[in-house]
């Protein structure tokens, strides 16, 4: 199970590696991109200091509605309970307060005062302060800190703005405590309206006059003392820290945010690349190819245009590193059929332009450098190719007899006759046979000739037979030709053939009775896949060592 994992995980990180590296340029590209934007947008930002202050709650209770409540120096505020800060922060009373206190504040500029002013009164009116933001460390009964916070662009305003807030908040909190003080002037002054309209009666006793005179005393002494503790009423919460000025801003911060943003974008790129590598169905690897039971024979990598258009295929392959590429191709190949004596191969792919012909003249390039005779057929008998691909500016080629003098130059002829063709030679060792104009019933003609004489009359002057046919997908010329071939070699075009097209293509070879021994990836782009089977590090030979 561990090993599983284990394979797993190695898939997975070779998946992600081989996408990041198909996309490598997005994958730089992007999250560079971004970074860069995101620090110009954070330098270009206004800039936000923070500065808080701190209030100390202390939840003491104090009952001050009886007549001994009169004897304490001091009265304190009914205690908070969990959740009334955030609200008093928010309420008018405080809220106003501090607007009254910027209004006349002179260390802040026009500028911020009215942004500040702006802000909160919209923040309040919509019950989400941002500005201003209030946080608490207590302990099971309510004692300990509030953290009052303010943000604003400028230093002095930042700290003016947060000892408003603490001010504000302790008056309210001072607030609580008065109005209990009230409460128990408003019940003394009942007791002593009660009092004076019992004395306001005539049949009062001199006795009762007395106690009732008595009693107002009482009651009038303890409204003077309460009235005395009026001044001195405290809260719950007392200042503990003053804001201080900040030195730094906040934010932005340009290097933090350029850093998450490369991140960010590093993350939404790969992400993107892996999705965009599993929706790819074309065939770029040998394990593209594996589901549908292919073994890939090379990896050849794609010619420059440059080089093929001055030089030509064949030798352009020759000083790239395409020559190392069509060796293995050749040892494998030849590895294959080591027990078939005079070999006859079809190249073959699904659809045109996949680069087949091209692979067909390197890889008997390749056989021929070992001292093996190679002979070319152009089967592809509507677009026959071999012809210009071996081309070469100012050299004709040399024609020569194979069974007979004057005979057939053509495919299509040499398959009607084929005891009397010639052939034309186009590199030492190598020969083709040009397919000829092109004709639309080539399908009629491969089933008149006699295949099987053809190509065991021509097997016999060479080491290797290569036949170029058309498209599995285009044309069933090569179903036909392929039944009389020894083995026969798929091409696809790395990034373009569809890894459905190439499976139906094998399912019709596989009904028609074909040998399918494995196929080439052509084109290949050597800097975004890694796993070729083959090396660029060693240089190419020149055309004099060939051999």
């Amino acid at each position: 199970m561990e090993e599983n994992n284990l394979k797993i995980r190695d898939v997975d990180l070779g998946f992600i590696a081989r996408a990041v590296k198909r996309y490598r340029i997005w994958v730089i590209l992007c999250p560079v991109i971004l970074g860069i934007s995101a620090y110009t947008l954070s330098r270009q930002s206004p800039k936000t200091y923070e500065a808080s202050a701190v209030l100390l709650a202390t939840n003491n209770v104090t009952s001050i509605i009886s007549e001994r409540s009169s004897d304490q120096a001091t009265v304190s505020a009914p205690p908070l309970p969990e959740g009334v800060m955030a609200q008093a922060l928010q309420s008018e009373e405080v809220v106003s307060g501090v607007i009254l206190g910027l209004k006349r504040n002179s260390s802040i500029s026009d500028i911020e005062k009215k942004r500040l002013l702006n802000q909160l009164t919209q923040e309040t009116r919509d019950q989400k302060l941002k500005t201003i933001s209030l946080s608490s460390r207590l302990d099971f009964n309510g004692n300990g800190t509030y953290t009052v916070t303010s943000k604003a662009r400028e230093p002095e305003a930042a700290r003016k703005l947060s000892n408003l807030v603490s001010e504000a908040l302790v008056r309210w909190d001072r607030g609580r405590g008065l109005a209990s003080i009230r409460l128990g002037l408003a019940g003394f002054d009942s007791q002593l309206k009660e009092i004076d309209k019992s004395l306001a009666r005539k049949n009062l006793s001199s006795r009762e006059r007395q106690s009732l005179l008595n009693g107002r005393a009482r009651v009038q002494e303890s409204k003077v003392r309460l009235s005395i503790l009026e001044n001195s009423a405290v809260g719950v919460l007392s200042p503990l820290v003053s804001a201080q000025t900040p030195r730094l801003p906040v934010s932005p911060k340009p290097l933090r945010n350029a850093v998450l943003a490369v991140i960010l974008g590093l993350v939404l790129t790969i992400a993107c690349a892996a999705v965009a590598t599993i929706s790819d169905r074309t065939i770029r690897t040998e394990e593209d190819l594996l589901p549908l039971g292919l073994p890939t024979l090379a990896t050849l990598p794609r010619l420059r245009q440059r080089d093929v258009l001055l030089r030509g295929i064949v030798r352009a392959a020759r000083e790239a590193g395409l020559y190392e590429a069509v060796g293995f191709l050749r040892v494998n190949l030849l590895g294959i059929l080591v027990n078939r004596p005079h070999p006859v191969v079809m190249m073959t792919s699904t659809a045109p332009g996949e680069g087949k012909s091209s692979v067909t003249a390197t890889l008997a390039d390749g056989i021929a450098s070992s001292g093996q005779r190679v002979l070319i057929i152009d089967a592809d008998l509507r677009r026959g190719t071999q012809a210009a691909v071996w081309k070469k500016y100012d050299e004709m080629g040399t024609w020569k007899k194979l069974e007979a003098a004057g005979g057939a130059r053509t495919t299509q002829e040499a398959l009607m006759r084929p005891h009397e063709i010639e052939v034309l030679q186009v590199e030492p060792n190598v020969d083709i046979l040009p397919a000829g104009p092109g004709i639309t019933d080539s399908l009629s003609i491969l089933n008149q000739a006699d295949i099987s004489q053809a190509l065991s009359i021509w097997r016999k002057h060479y080491d290797v037979v290569l036949i170029d046919t058309a498209p599995l997908l285009a044309l069933a010329d090569g179903l036909v030709l392929g039944r009389h071939t020894d083995a026969v070699i798929m091409v696809v075009e790395y990034g373009q053939t569809h890894i459905h097209g190439a499976a139906t293509a094998i399912r019709r070879a596989e009904r028609a009775g074909l040998n399918i021994i494995g196929s080439v990836i052509n084109k290949a782009n050597p800097q975004e896949e890694s796993s070729y089977n083959y090396s660029y590090s060693y240089g190419a030979p020149t055309q004099s060592g060939r051999a």
